[in-house]
């Protein structure tokens, strides 16, 4: 059994510890092993692999340690599969530490996609320290691409669907052929979050799209499931503006939300969709000068998102 890594680190003999399949592509760093080796207090723990004792985190450590003369290091230990060690390893050399070069990060990149495919370009991104769009790059032009999953591991852990309105789809048909089944299994079955498989109930239930329009193509009038047209109430602009606005104005006269700083830092987030409603939104649209059009749409898209994970993870406190 792994010894417990939270507790106090224990120490190992140097010549125990295994240097391999460290995610540096040019090896050790002469230079900074022994600006390591000078410095006067005790060394850091390394982070080493249970049970195979392979160097996680600290490489250079063990190497100063050698050239300082001393016989024995202290260990934290990781437990997981080499994989998993390996995204470990280029996860805190991205963090701390002597960074990762621009070409070790690429090859991380690469590596990561081949063991873990199921994750999404921005779990794999943060990981390797890179963006998202350069993980989806690496993705595209992996000759893999045809044999990778359907899905996406998030930075939260939980699968999704890559097509987000396939998810959803399936999961109505979930529902249409299991009534009886619990919205949890429905969510593992379908492989979309548990706020997601309820919202599809509900749009069900109101006789609406399972998928709402902003996960469709321009052109689909309907969900191609067949469960349900859109309906007249969704395809109206601005339809849900006025509840929209009326259950902020409530948010706002709650004292638990007001009379922190952090609830009036909420409410005034909460506050901002609502300057984007009829002509005030026209306006908005207008003032973005035209070679500034890519980036707005992007950062646009990228809070509506956290807004959404920030939702989902409310509704799983509930």
């Amino acid at each position: 059994m792994c010894p417990d890594g939270r507790s106090a680190p224990t120490t190992l003999p140097l010549e125990d510890l295994r240097l391999a399949d460290s995610p540096r592509t040019t090896g050790v760093d002469a230079g900074h092993v022994h600006k390591l080796a000078r410095t006067a207090t005790p060394l850091p723990p390394v982070l080493v692999h249970w049970p195979t004792l392979r160097v996680i985190d600290g490489v250079h450590r063990v190497h100063a340690a050698r050239l300082r003369g001393d016989d024995r290091i202290g260990v934290r230990y990781f437990e997981g599969s080499a994989e998993d060690a390996f995204v470990e390893a280029v996860r805190l050399n991205t963090s701390r530490g002597l960074p990762l070069t621009r070409a070790d990060r690429a090859a991380a990149v690469e590596r990561i996609l081949g063991t873990h495919p199921q994750w999404s370009d921005r779990l794999i991104a943060s990981a390797a320290g890179v963006t998202a769009g350069t993980v989806a790059a690496v993705r595209k032009r992996s000759t893999d691409q045809d044999e990778q999953s359907n899905t996406r591991r998030g930075r939260d852990g939980r699968l999704r669907p890559v097509d987000p309105a396939e998810g959803r789809r399936r999961a109505g048909l979930l529902l249409a052929e299991r009534p009886d089944a619990t919205l949890r299994q429905i969510a593992v079955d379908a492989g979309i979050a548990l706020a997601t498989a309820r919202d599809v109930r509900e749009r069900i239930r109101r006789g609406e799209d399972p998928v709402p329009r902003r996960f469709r193509g321009p052109d689909a009038a309907t969900d191609t499931s067949g469960l349900a047209p859109r309906t007249a109430a969704e395809t109206a602009p601005g339809a849900g503006d006025a509840g929209m606005d009326l259950l902020v104005t409530q948010l706002r006269k709650d004292p638990s939300l007001r009379l922190t700083e952090s609830g009036r830092a909420l409410l005034q987030m909460l506050s901002v969709p609502l300057l984007l409603q009829g002509d005030k939104a026209q306006q908005f649209v207008e003032a973005v000068p035209g070679h500034r059009t890519a980036s707005v749409v992007q950062a646009a898209r990228g809070c509506a998102q956290r807004l959404l994970e920030f939702a989902e993870q409310l509704e799983r406190r509930t």
